[in-house]
Order: structure tokens, then sequence, then C-alpha cells
């Protein structure tokens, strides 16, 4: 039941203030901004932060992939955990309040983040994308199994478009997350808003 959410996603190839620019511009159209910069150091993700403020992106709405020691610090509103990455159960141990992101690729996965305290589940890739090139996308068939065996919120991602989203939001899922499909559009606030009155459409479902 309820709005459905849209995660934005850097794609690690923008410089990031060119990131920034364009998440402050479609800032009131989205749920949550991700920085998703593997390549980065701690202090360059502390300035990608700044930069989003600068851009009036609300601390809130911040995610930070894998970085707890900049979540902390900047406090923003949390971290997107991989299996490369500190143990959920151990961050929520010690940060009650940070909302803590799984980024899982089945229902396995997915029933261990939520037991080990996962505020939500990024699941994917969905669809075929050019950020997984050569390797065969998951489809809903399993999304579907996740929705309906986890209590908190899953969120699709990988090669979602205006177009599919309807077939994401129908498999369960709470939302969706997008990179390039928005931040590489030539109109990012048109393309956003696309995205926008396709979630819309699934106010009030599951």
């Amino acid at each position: 039941m309820g709005r459905k959410e849209l995660h934005i996603i850097s794609t690690g190839t923008q410089s990031l203030r060119h990131f920034a620019e364009i998440a402050g511009a479609i800032e009131e159209y989205v749920d949550y901004v991700h920085i998703r910069e593997k390549s980065r150091s701690a202090k360059e993700l502390y300035e990608a932060v700044e930069q989003l403020a600068m851009q009036k992106v609300p601390l809130e709405k911040i995610i930070i992939n894998d970085r707890i020691d900049v979540a902390i610090v900047t406090s923003v509103a949390g971290v997107q955990l991989g299996y490369q990455s500190l143990d959920i159960e151990k961050v929520r141990e010690k940060y009650c309040s940070l909302k803590i992101g799984a980024s899982i690729h089945s229902t396995s996965e997915g029933i261990v983040a939520e037991r080990k305290g996962a505020s939500f589940c990024i699941y994917g890739h969905l669809f075929q994308t050019k950020s997984k090139e050569g390797l065969l996308p998951r489809g809903v068939e399993e999304l579907k199994e996740i929705t309906e065996k986890l209590s908190i919120p899953v969120i699709g991602i990988g090669g979602i478009k205006p177009s599919n989203t309807r077939e994401v939001i129908g498999a369960g899922a709470k939302g969706i997350a997008v990179m390039s499909g928005i931040l590489e559009a030539k109109d990012p606030i048109q393309r956003v808003k696309e995205y926008v009155r396709e979630l819309s459409k699934g106010e009030g479902t599951r």
C-alpha cells in the first residue's frame, strides 16, 4: 500500500559536480539520492555530500554506498551495503537510527538481510542494462517471491524504464532505483516526471 519510491543512484562515470547539479534539479521528484562511487576516497565522498547539500538536496534523502564512516560524519540518511561491506547486524547494533539498505540477488539473501536488521533491500538487475553487459537479467519472477516473503520494502533496479516500471511495481516492489535512465537523459527533469507518473499509478497497490 501507499506511495512508491524513486531512488536515484549515481553512475560512477559523471563528475560529482554534474551529478549534484542534476540531483538538485530533480530532488523534489525523488525519495532518495544514492552516492555510489566505488573509486572515490572518503574525502571525495564527503565533498559529494557537501555539493548535494549546496544544491538543496536534504541530508535525509542521501544514502552513501558502503562507507559507513562518511555517512555518520555527514549525518545523511543511511548506507547501502553489499556482500563486501560490513555485516548488517554489526552496523545495526552500533547505529540503530541509521537507514540500512541491502543489495541482494536472491530470496535467501533478502531473508538474511531482513533478519539482520536491513531497512530495505535493492534487488536486481531486472532487465538488460549496459552497466551489466553480458549478464542475464533476473526478470521479475523472483522479485515476486522476495516481496511476498519479506516485510521490509524491496526496491527493483536494473534497466528500468518508464515503460516497464509498472511490471516492477506489479511484482510487489515498493519502488524502483534508476541510474543512467535519468542521470544520462537529455532532459533529466522530463524523464524523472515520466517515472513518477508511472509510479503514481501504483499508489494503493500491494
